[in-house]
C-alpha cells in the first residue's frame, strides 16, 4: 500500500504545476487545463485520505468535484469558443471585454 505522504506529495506537486500554469501562461486553453489539473490534484488528495481513513466521505466529495469540473468544462469551453469567434485570439492579455 502506498503511504499517504507519497500521495499528498504527488497531489501538492500537481497542484503547484497547475498554479504555475495559471500564473505564467497566457493562452486561455492552457490556463483552463491548469485549473482542471488543480481540481484533479484535490481529487487525488481526497482519494488518499479516504483510503487511509477507510471512509467513503472523500469519495463522495470526489463525485461532487467531478460534476463541478464537468459543468465548468462545458461552460468554460463555450465561453472560450465565443470569445475566440469575436476576438480571433486566445491570448489573455488581449481580452478586455469587461473594461469600459
Amino acid at each position: 500500500m502506498i503511504p499517504i505522504s507519497h500521495v499528498l506529495v504527488l497531489s501538492a506537486l500537481l497542484f503547484s504545476i497547475g498554479v504555475l500554469g495559471v500564473m505564467l501562461r497566457r493562452n486561455v486553453i492552457v490556463v483552463f487545463m491548469s485549473i482542471e489539473l488543480m481540481l484533479n490534484a484535490v481529487n487525488l488528495s481526497f482519494v488518499g485520505f479516504a483510503r487511509t481513513m477507510d471512509d467513503m466521505t472523500g469519495v463522495i466529495f470526489i463525485f461532487f468535484i467531478i460534476v463541478v469540473a464537468a459543468a465548468e468544462a462545458v461552460v468554460g469551453l463555450s465561453i472560450i469558443l465565443s470569445i475566440y469567434r469575436t476576438r480571433k485570439t486566445l491570448n489573455i492579455d488581449e481580452f478586455n471585454l469587461l473594461k469600459w
